[in-house]
């Protein structure tokens, strides 16, 4: 349950403001169809934090050791500075959508623009931290999709109401906490 409720709240909060978030309110606006959007975002989500997850589970138990936990906590601790560096989105960087139907292009670009993203970054270092796929890929798209499906039905209105500077600052925050208490707990600080 820990894996589960930490992904979540990991990867809600970091994903507030980031690229993917923006490519969701891009595809909204475009099709204006949020069903199958949401519908493409889960689909793309679920196949890229599985493999992420796994890629986590599988580094941490073929890497195991003292020096790997030291690892996956500095991982954490340098999401939380990456997650104070805002997100830019281009929109022209992105395929014409209008060649799929909304559900297509939503899964093949959110499954494309995720790579490498911070999310699935985080998403392979919780797959390290708990090592266990499951509770971590559900965890990750749940907060993923608390993130986008709000974007995808209120859009640009959200981004006006929401600080984003503040969300960043919290997740960095989050990501800080998790690392350093990481860091504490391999360095046999806490009992």
């Amino acid at each position: 349950m820990e894996a589960l409720l930490t992904s979540t709240a990991v990867v809600a909060l970091a994903e507030i403001g980031d690229k993917t978030q923006l490519l969701a309110i891009v595809l909204a606006t475009r099709f204006k169809k949020p069903w199958p959007i949401v519908a493409g975002i889960f689909v793309a989500t679920i196949a890229n934090h599985f493999l992420a997850a796994l890629v986590g589970e599988q580094a941490a138990s073929f890497l195991d050791g003292l020096w790997f936990r030291y690892l996956v906590a500095a991982s954490f601790i340098l999401m939380a500075a990456w997650t104070l560096i805002p997100d830019k989105f281009d929109e022209n960087e992105d395929a014409k959508p209008s060649r799929f139907g909304p559900f297509m292009a939503t899964a093949i670009a959110f499954f494309l623009v995720e790579m490498g993203d911070k999310t699935q970054i985080a998403t392979i270092a919780l797959g390290a931290r708990f090592q266990s796929v499951v509770p971590v890929m559900m965890g990750t798209t749940i907060g993923m999709m608390i993130a986008n499906v709000p974007a995808v039905f209120l859009g640009n209105e959200l981004i006006k109401r929401v600080s984003l500077s503040m969300v960043r600052t919290v997740a960095a925050l989050l990501f800080l906490v998790i690392g350093l208490w990481l860091l504490a707990q391999t360095a046999g600080w806490l009992g």
